[in-house]
């Protein structure tokens, strides 16, 4: 049985299994969930009310999620002592599956991001942010209907990594003398230093996960983005670990554009996923011009955080945005927008980003009719005009709800 240092045992539910490697889903699931800071209370309440409805009215009462309080940032601070306790690592590691609300991470100084160090620590390897319009949301671009890709972000390394020293540490100045003695650099004295890994192994291990996706959602693209003129041994050398795996586990399923076009005639055959590269500031460009032509798409760290929130732009926001941490045993779900601390308790902001996030954890439990009822439910929400603040004062004869009373319009349209 899970013990646990500082937290009770759940009251209610029963642990998921991996049997092999597939996931064995009781009826009555343990879910650990992290409340959150700022906004996360109010999108948290919202959120889960919003998928045990779902669950009530796809499964007549046969199945119900057993909801497990664990702590992190702010509320795990107040009740003991620190920010981030071994037993919530312990329990999403126990329980398989877990739903996050957002984390505040300082900006310039004090402690290392909450949201980074669960990827690493637990090695939640491949962000999943998939990005898709939903009618009715107001967007900056003229047809965002043809935007709908999903990004595999890697998830434990690049500058994410952490491995930096401040300007004047000694750190620093060893670093910079070693390099400009040893290396002919040509590095200023008062620099930061930061220092960027990217792995074949972990590269391979992002990319196998896009591949595998792809197959299993029948896509017909994946591009990997990098920036490998610039960085050739890391970035560079992503896009090659990229394309060699593919090529060797999945060269019976798999062709490069260059096969395409050299072998296919231009022509994509229907078992043929067509795997192909972008520098990374061409595909700012790619995606607002030719969004139809982005699939799936497989990219570092860095280059994921910034493209995700950009592609969120053409669909109505962060707000909107859902996003997953995998590893192959267990998974967080999370929103991917911050912790929006000044709206905090105001009951006013868009709790969408974590429902749809939620529904994201139930398809991973394959609870896909519960996942169809909330997602159709939602999509009627915002179609009808019925919107949180964000999207409300952008969007012409909208209604202005609050969280809580966006949520019930949502469990109404069920």
């Amino acid at each position: 049985m899970t013990t646990f240092k500082k937290y009770l045992l759940p009251k209610e539910g029963e642990p998921i299994i991996v049997q092999g490697n597939q996931l064995k889903v009781p009826d009555n699931p343990i879910i650990p969930y992290i409340e959150g800071d700022g906004i996360g209370p109010d999108i948290m309440a919202v959120a889960r009310r919003v998928l045990d409805k779902g669950v009530e009215r796809a499964y007549g009462g046969k199945r119900k999620i057993g909801w497990y309080e664990i702590f992190a940032g702010a509320k795990a601070k107040e009740r003991f002592g620190e920010l981030l306790p071994e037993d919530t690592f312990e329990a999403i590691r126990q329980y398989r599956i877990a739903l996050k609300g957002p984390l505040s991470t300082p900006i310039g100084g004090g402690h290392r991001s909450l949201n980074v160090t669960l990827r690493q620590v637990l090695d939640l390897y491949a962000c999943v942010r998939p990005v898709r319009y939903i009618k009715g949301a107001p967007s900056p671009v003229k047809r965002p209907e043809k935007v709908d890709m999903v990004i595999f972000r890697e998830n434990t390394e690049d500058v994410y990594a952490g491995i930096e020293w401040p300007q004047g540490s000694k750190e620093a100045k060893s670093i910079i003398d070693f390099l400009n003695k040893d290396y002919k650099a040509n590095i200023p004295a008062d620099s930061g230093i930061g220092i960027k890994p990217i792995s074949i192994t972990r590269t391979k291990r992002l990319m196998r996960k896009a591949i595998e996706y792809a197959i299993a959602q029948k896509r017909r693209s994946i591009t990997i983005v990098h920036k490998g003129n610039i960085m050739k041994y890391t970035e560079g050398a992503f896009r090659n670990w990229c394309y060699e795996l593919a090529r060797e586990e999945y060269g019976h399923c798999t062709i490069t554009e260059t096969q395409l076009t050299g072998e296919y005639g231009g022509k994509q055959p229907a078992d043929r996923i067509v795997v192909k590269d972008k520098l990374a500031d061409d595909m700012f460009r790619f995606v607002l011009m030719r969004p139809e032509e982005c699939d799936v798409l497989a990219m570092p760290n860095l280059n994921g955080d910034y493209l995700s929130d950009a592609c969120n732009a053409q669909v109505g926001g962060i707000g909107l945005g859902p996003s997953a941490n995998i590893a192959d045993t267990c998974a967080l779900f999370e929103a991917a927008h911050g912790s929006a601390p000044k709206y905090a308790g105001q009951n006013k902001v868009n709790p969408s980003a974590l429902i749809l996030s939620g529904i994201m954890m139930l398809e991973h439990m394959d609870w896909k009719e519960t996942a169809k009822k909330v997602l159709t439910a939602l999509e009627k929400t915002i179609l009808q005009k019925k919107l949180t603040y964000d999207l409300a004062r952008q969007v012409k004869g909208a209604t202005e709800l609050s969280t809580s009373a966006f949520g019930e319009e949502v469990i109404r349209n069920m």
